[in-house]
């Protein structure tokens, strides 16, 4: 049975930082990354590491600001936030994908979601 299990979120203030976990278990995946929902808007892509080589893709809002990165021990992938922004405040949801593809392909697993709330 796949589990993709997030923590990590909270609330900080603008400029402030987070670190955000997924475990995960129950197959191998491909890909994993992060996604995220803010009120009133539609899930979007943030980021996301290939499993194998580990080649990372990121939204052009948070690059230079987050890192998406990968234990491939504790099957974990982390998303570090740096100089967070009101902006960014949203549900962070963990994806993971079974198949071969682009990062940017479809996932075909989801977490929970975790609650980032970043105050200005």
């Amino acid at each position: 049975q796949v589990q993709l299990v997030e923590s990590g979120g909270g609330l900080v203030q603008a400029g402030g930082s987070l670190r955000l976990s997924c475990a995960a278990s129950g197959r191998f995946f491909y890909a994993m990354g992060w996604y995220r929902q803010a009120p009133g808007k539609e899930r979007e892509f943030v980021a996301a590491i290939r499993w194998i080589g580990g080649s990372t893709d990121y939204t052009d809002s948070v690059k230079g600001r987050f890192t998406i990165s990968r234990d491939n021990a504790k099957n974990t992938v982390y998303l570090q936030m740096n100089s967070l922004k009101p902006e960014d405040t949203a549900v962070y949801y963990c994806a993971a994908r079974g198949r071969p593809g682009a990062l940017l392909d479809p996932y075909d697993y989801w977490g929970q979601g975790t609650q980032v709330t970043v105050s200005s």
